[in-house]
């Protein structure tokens, strides 16, 4: 399972605020709620083959960030021999992100045939990443703070949805929505761009297929109201109100063989 996340804002001012780059880490295993989680082979072949001057090694930014490890659970529960290859996505231009997606599929696709794997079967990508954050905390209001901004807000996050990540996936749609999203604050929205392109690419280079996306449900904190939860002993995670909320989305992507 090879999963694209994210570099939030908190996890940059750490680290040194790194563009332009991927990120692994040197770990071993990661923590799963059943047993440690076991490293593909793939995250050092990949170190092992890229250009060391597209990526860095860091463990203190994967151990900050979250956007992979909330997964992990989710993986694990429906496959307990799950092994994952994580890979976080920092700030770059679209130019970039075709440049060093180029060449991590080759590397990516190399590794597919050599060991004999099945997309969707052997091997798998996930990319992890919110929609819009909405509301002064995020410095993002354009539509204002009432049930008619929330509606137009929602309804614009579902037309990019719609317009750019479903369908065929080409470089002209993904690029596209890496335009679309300087318009909007999505969290982690490097990571949808750069994962895209990687896999359409691996799909390319594996089967001459096309990849095909397809979208599944939207949603948001504010319309989703408040996990019915009590004494977790967390306190308030985040608020719930117009003025402060997350939309979030899900989509699914097959491969369409060539015909």
């Amino acid at each position: 399972m090879v999963i694209f996340g994210v570099t939030h804002s908190t996890v940059r001012s750490q680290i040194g605020d790194p563009h332009n780059v991927i990120i692994f880490d040197n770990y071993k295993l990661w923590h799963g709620l059943l047993h440690p989680i076991s490293i593909s082979p793939l995250r050092d072949f990949i170190k092992a083959h890229l250009d060391t001057s597209d990526y860095i090694v860091s463990n203190r930014a994967h151990e900050l960030e979250h956007s992979i490890e909330a997964l992990l659970p989710f993986l694990q529960y429906y496959n307990p021999d799950v092994k994952i290859t994580p890979i976080m996505v920092t700030q770059m231009p679209f130019e970039k992100m075709d440049d060093i997606s180029d060449k991590l599929s080759i590397v990516i696709s190399e590794y597919i045939k050599a060991n004999h794997l099945v997309l969707g079967k052997d091997i798998a990508f996930l990319i992890s990443s919110d929609a819009n954050h909405y509301g002064p905390d995020f410095n993002n209001s354009p539509f204002g703070l009432d049930s008619t901004a929330h509606r137009e807000a929602t309804n614009l996050d579902k037309r990019i949805a719609n317009s750019d990540l479903a369908g065929r996936v080409d470089s002209q749609k993904v690029e596209d929505f890496t335009e679309e999203m300087k318009k909007v604050v999505w969290c982690g929205k490097f990571s949808i761009p750069f994962g895209l392109l990687t896999v359409e690419k691996v799909v390319h280079n594996v089967n001459s297929g096309s990849l095909v996306g397809k979208i599944i449900a939207y949603s948001d904190s504010f319309s989703e109201g408040v996990i019915p939860i009590k004494n977790t002993r967390m306190g308030t995670t985040a608020p719930f109100s117009l003025k402060h909320w997350v939309g979030w989305l899900s989509a699914a992507y097959y491969v369409q063989p060539k015909e």
